[in-house]
């Protein structure tokens, strides 16, 4: 081993795994450190309930993740990543047994929300359609880092893209496309009156069409493993169970990458207040099921689904998260749920399954959700108590002691909100820099966000390689 590495990474997550290998893979020497005793951040799998059910923790379904250009650029199939899409990407359903979906068909998602609002929807996707590969490179990123590569599909989505998803679904008449919209765009965990969640909710309509809502077989650890496996065979080494306090606690590089908060990296780094002005957001109670069966949802689309999202009308939604992010208890929550051993049976035991769902609580909120998320479930799929074998349950203390770049519990690790949500973790020309010329940032703290699709990372190993080449 050299006497200086090239780069150090702290924190095995796939931000830091995606920076390791993109710097790996250019000649730089890596060495990676994780606290946890495993790797995977918010992509790992575990049997939290009983033998035999493999649980995702955090991230379950990734349409970013498939459509990710970092990782295109890898050949994470060839280190065992494999997609599975479901039938239908998402359904959602309402009270009297219907549901609106998302498919490969924009066609079919437009039709199942109604005649009075399939051609507005069909017009709102269209222009978009066929472009995906540009438009996740141009917005999957820093805003200001270089032109984009179709200045005219940029333009042009970035125009709705930056309204308030209450302001864009007004195109739309009926409660269905409204409520489908609402849901997407709760994947911001923000009210969906704040800015530039319209365009959380197209990058997901978008995605669903043009690549599927899949997940990993075998669960969203395989996505981890598969970028550890390249980082190792790149070279780079990954150490485990070894907490980082201190920058003088790591071996001797010329850069260090954190794939942490950006609390945590001021903390270790001794920065100081350089992110005083960071804010962390709303978190989540998450519940995994062991279920003797699949769920009954009254609505036949939900048992074809990946993902369905629970909680029907735009009003309802919005009442959820503004209840969240104002530090109210949940009442009636609105639910991202996933139920992947329908597509992957080998996440269950044979006629057994898994099932993923959360719902949006205040930040370090430390009451206990359960009931409420389940008599929400209860609404749209009756007998769903019947089934549960066991529940693991996680409100955000458990959260943030599950990974500590949960700060309060926000898994988004930042507050989608104001400007922060497009400049985060602070106004900088590289947000990926800090004010020590050897320390970096790559978590989803940075643009362009959440999510598992390792973008962070690769934007901040250019940082980190154009610094080092340049020395």
């Amino acid at each position: 081993m050299p006497s200086m590495l090239d780069a150090v990474v702290v924190g095995a997550g796939p931000n830091g795994l995606t920076a390791a290998a993109e710097l790996a893979r250019r000649g730089f020497s890596v060495e990676v450190f994780e606290a946890a005793e495993t790797i995977g951040g918010g992509a790992r799998t575990e049997e939290l309930t009983l033998p035999g059910f493999r649980h995702d923790p955090c991230s379950a379904v990734h349409p970013l993740g498939i459509g990710s250009p970092a990782f295109a650029a890898m050949p994470l199939a060839r280190h065992g990543l494999e997609w599975l899409q479901p039938e239908l990407a998402l359904a959602h359903p309402f009270p009297d047994g219907s549901a609106a979906i998302l498919t490969g068909s924009v066609g079919e998602s437009a039709m199942s929300l109604g005649p009075q609002d399939a051609g507005a929807y069909r017009r709102l996707l269209a222009p978009y359609l066929g472009h995906w590969d540009t438009l996740a490179q141009d917005f999957l990123r820093t805003p200001w880092d270089g032109l984009p590569r179709d200045p005219y599909h940029w333009a042009r989505f970035g125009m709705s893209a930056i309204q308030p998803a209450t302001l864009l679904a007004r195109r739309f008449r009926g409660a269905k496309a409204r409520g489908l919209f609402a849901g997407l765009a709760a994947h911001a965990i923000a009210p969906t009156s704040g800015i530039a969640t319209g365009g959380i909710a197209l990058l997901f309509a978008l995605a669903a069409h043009e690549n599927g809502w899949p997940v990993p077989r075998g669960g969203s650890q395989a996505i981890s493993d598969a970028l550890a496996s390249y980082v190792r065979e790149l070279g780079g080494a990954i150490r485990t169970g070894t907490e980082v306090k201190r920058l003088d606690e790591l071996p001797p590089a010329r850069a260090y990458v954190f794939d942490t908060s950006p609390t945590a990296l001021a903390r270790i780094a001794g920065l100081g207040h350089a992110y005083r002005g960071y804010r962390y957001g709303a978190s989540c109670f998450k519940i995994d099921y062991a279920l003797s069966g699949p769920v009954p949802w009254t609505a036949k689309e939900a048992r074809r689904a990946g993902t369905v999202h629970v909680g029907p009308t735009a009003g309802e939604i919005e009442g959820a998260l503004r209840a969240a992010v104002a530090g109210r208890d949940p009442s009636v929550p609105f639910l991202i749920t996933a139920q992947p051993s329908l597509f992957d049976p080998s996440r269950a035991p044979e006629g057994r399954h898994v099932f993923w769902v959360y719902g949006h609580v205040p930040a370090g909120w430390k009451g206990d959700a359960t009931d409420v998320i389940e008599r929400q479930l209860e609404r749209f799929a009756p007998g769903f108590r019947d089934l549960v074998l066991a529940r693991a349950v996680a409100g955000p203390p458990q959260l943030a002691a599950r990974n500590a770049n949960y700060v309060g519990g926000d898994i988004a690790c930042g507050a989608f909100a104001g400007l922060q949500t497009v400049i985060r973790p602070k106004l900088a020309r590289v947000p990926y820099a800090t004010a020590h010329p050897a320390v970096f940032l790559c978590s989803s703290a940075t643009p362009p966000g959440p999510g598992v699709h390792g973008m962070s990372g690769h934007h901040a190993a250019k940082a980190v390689w154009r610094r080092l080449r340049a020395a």
